[in-house]
């Protein structure tokens, strides 16, 4: 969407601070022993709370309020009785919702306690690449253009990118024009970002896949050739000059 009035920033702002909240919650919640199910759970009174809906689930049925993704598992992991989290692991929480007509989405990569697996430079590689990323997007940039600094920053740090999920346009619905926003440099597209514009920017940062397939159980998704994925996603309104991140009290940048 396009921001052009006080009442839709205002609108912005308090989905994402829904979003954002829950985000960092679930984070500090997290812990050895504990089911992703019960993660989900508690994500999800925390938007009840706010008077949100989960916009995965309002938008594709997903069987879940927040997505959880555990080791090898990229993005859109289904929340799980049976899945039960250990120290070390690469945890990726996705939390999208809507609010009074508005819809905001983040999400946030990191290592449950301590670092057994080495994840964590993988982890730091996302987070710096995001925030270089989107102080990098003003109105009229070309979006290719942000695509090739985020593949260039991965391969600079001995990483790949993921090259069928990108960051999307938000906030009438989960996913708006421009539909694509690829974290490499698309020669085809020529689109530019809009002042006032909505996005949700995001990096997929990986150790040896550059595509994410869908496993049967139709949702949640692992590279192509295997290894492990950080994702770090903020939506923002882009000016002529810095970005208003709507979903920075997430903590992710902390």
């Amino acid at each position: 969407m396009s921001i052009t009035k006080e009442s839709e920033l205002a609108g912005m702002k308090k989905v994402s601070e829904a979003v954002a909240h829950t985000l960092k919650e679930m984070r500090d919640y997290a812990q050895p022993g504990m089911t992703t199910k019960q993660l989900d759970n508690y994500g999800a009174k925390i938007l009840r709370d706010f008077g949100a809906r989960s916009a995965p689930y309002a938008t594709y049925g997903f069987p879940g309020w927040t997505c959880i993704s555990v080791n090898n598992e990229f993005c859109h992991g289904v929340p799980s009785d049976k899945r039960i989290l250990k120290e070390g692991d690469l945890i990726n929480i996705d939390v999208s919702a809507e609010l009074n007509g508005f819809w905001s989405d983040n999400g946030n990569s990191f290592v449950l306690g301590e670092d057994l697996n080495h994840h964590q430079q993988l982890v730091d590689a996302s987070k710096a690449i995001l925030h270089k990323a989107i102080y990098n997007i003003k109105g009229g940039v070309r979006i290719s253009d942000i695509g090739e600094l985020i593949e260039t920053e991965a391969k600079k740090r001995g990483f790949k990118v993921i090259k069928n999920l990108t960051g999307h346009g938000v906030g009438r619905s989960l996913h708006e024009e421009p539909s694509e926003i690829a974290n490499f440099k698309d020669p085809h597209n020529l689109s530019r970002f809009k002042k006032n514009g909505v996005v949700a920017i995001e990096t997929f940062i990986s150790t040896t896949s550059t595509f994410a397939e869908t496993l049967p159980d139709g949702w949640t998704m692992v590279g192509n050739k295997g290894g492990f994925m950080a994702q770090h996603e903020h939506t923002i309104v882009v000016t002529e000059d810095k970005p208003i991140i709507l979903t920075e009290m997430n903590g992710v940048w902390n």
